[in-house]
């Protein structure tokens, strides 16, 4: 058990280093460890083995919340190529990017006080996925890749994804006090 801590999240699940993964794999394995690393199992171990097994449980949590968010999946495997997307301390984007950011922003304010909100909502939804997928499709081609310019590609795609996410859970969110 100890020797799992050492290992990358792909390891830990027995899964190629890959962005593209089977979901469904992806959470049979998660419950497999999970039941086999569980602390109740542990219970009436020694002090040691229960909190390496509370550790273990927590990293498994973990392994599992990353590897089945496409944006923290694709972070994560540019960490594990050295490369940190720089989200608190790197504010330069791609302009073009920043402008439809803006824009989106704008649009969301707007559809708070339309008579049409719902509505409204659903087409800036559709076009927030439709920009997201494409961003998921790009990224997935770029660590494919993996060459130096496709990382670097790669990261700009995290960040960009980051945003879009977060535009995502705006428009539920407003979706949900509309209702």
């Amino acid at each position: 058990m100890q020797a799992a801590l050492d290992k990358n999240y792909f390891e830990l699940f027995g899964l190629p280093e890959s962005f593209s993964l089977d979901l469904t794999e992806v959470t049979r394995r998660y419950r497999e460890l999970q039941q086999q690393l569980h602390p109740d199992r542990f219970a009436s171990a020694p002090d040691q083995q229960r909190r390496l097994s509370v550790q273990m449980a927590a990293l498994v949590n973990e392994a599992f919340q990353t590897l089945k968010d496409p944006v923290r999946r694709g972070r994560y495997l540019l960490g594990l190529k050295g490369i940190d997307t720089g989200e608190e301390s790197d504010t330069a984007m791609n302009p073009a990017f920043l402008m439809e950011q803006m824009e989106l922003r704008e649009s969301l304010e707007s559809v708070r006080d339309s008579d049409n909100a719902l509505a409204e909502l659903g087409v800036l939804e559709t076009g927030v996925a439709d920009a997201f997928d494409a961003r998921i499709s790009r990224l997935q081609a770029c660590l494919d890749e993996s060459g130096k310019e496709d990382l670097k590609m790669a990261r700009e795609t995290v960040r960009e994804l980051q945003f879009l996410q977060k535009i995502r859970a705006e428009i539920e969110q407003i979706e949900e006090e509309l209702v």
